[in-house]
């Protein structure tokens, strides 16, 4: 049974606050965060801590991430309506309601096959339409492309060529930069054909961005 009640709506509220104090300012960023209700993409166990600004795991070695950074994270995108996002790392699909709610067109990769199964029937029920594809997030989805913006979000020590070879110009990809235990979360502007800007917002922790697919038949 899919709930949103009053209490949780609260909750919300002051979720939102409180990320605003910790520095978002993009309104529509946080006109977002408060319409998704992050606690119907949590395991059961966690549930009462939905709203606490912090990571929590989801299964497959993976964690939904803390609403402070994915708003961080967002807000660096500059979501524009109808803008097309390859986002790379569904995850527990929060992060692509946030993008669908802005009125971002998704294009979506997992690479754990049942975390894809669990949150594609998860978002579809949540009234949610990316478009969901199994597969390996360093390939990218080039018969889709270009992508206005490309979200990364698992930590990487490489930009992938490919993905860069998959934005527009004028586009640009948000990601975490770095080794295993710390990165910076980075934006690249793609100004030509071979041309970037590259620049730093800071220290995160991401789970890392592994290469292939996961079957797991369990």
């Amino acid at each position: 049974m899919i709930e949103d009640t009053f209490r949780h709506k609260g909750l919300r509220k002051k979720l939102v606050e409180e990320v605003r104090r910790k520095g978002i300012r993009d309104e529509k960023v946080l006109d977002a965060l408060n319409k998704v209700a992050r606690h119907l993409f949590m395991e059961t166990g966690f549930i009462n801590f939905a709203y606490k600004d912090q990571a929590f795991p989801i299964g497959a070695g993976q964690t939904i991430s803390q609403p402070y950074t994915v708003a961080f994270q967002t807000e660096l995108l500059e979501v524009e309506e109808h803008d097309k996002i390859l986002e790379i790392g569904t995850g527990s699909g929060y992060q692509a309601a946030i993008l669908l709610e802005l009125g971002a067109r998704v294009y979506t990769i997992e690479r754990q096959k049942k975390l894809y199964l669990k949150t594609r029937k998860l978002l579809t029920d949540l009234g949610y339409k990316p478009h969901f594809f199994y597969g390996d997030g360093f390939e990218g989805l080039p018969a889709y492309s270009p992508f206005d913006k490309i979200l990364i979000t698992a930590a990487t020590s490489e930009i992938p060529e490919k993905l860069l070879q998959q934005l527009k110009i004028g586009g640009r990809i948000v990601l975490p930069l770095g080794g295993s235990f710390t990165q910076v979360m980075t934006t690249v502007i793609k100004k030509g054909e071979d041309e970037f800007k590259k620049s730093s917002h800071g220290f995160f922790v991401f789970v890392p961005l592994l290469k292939g697919t996961a079957n797991d038949n369990n």
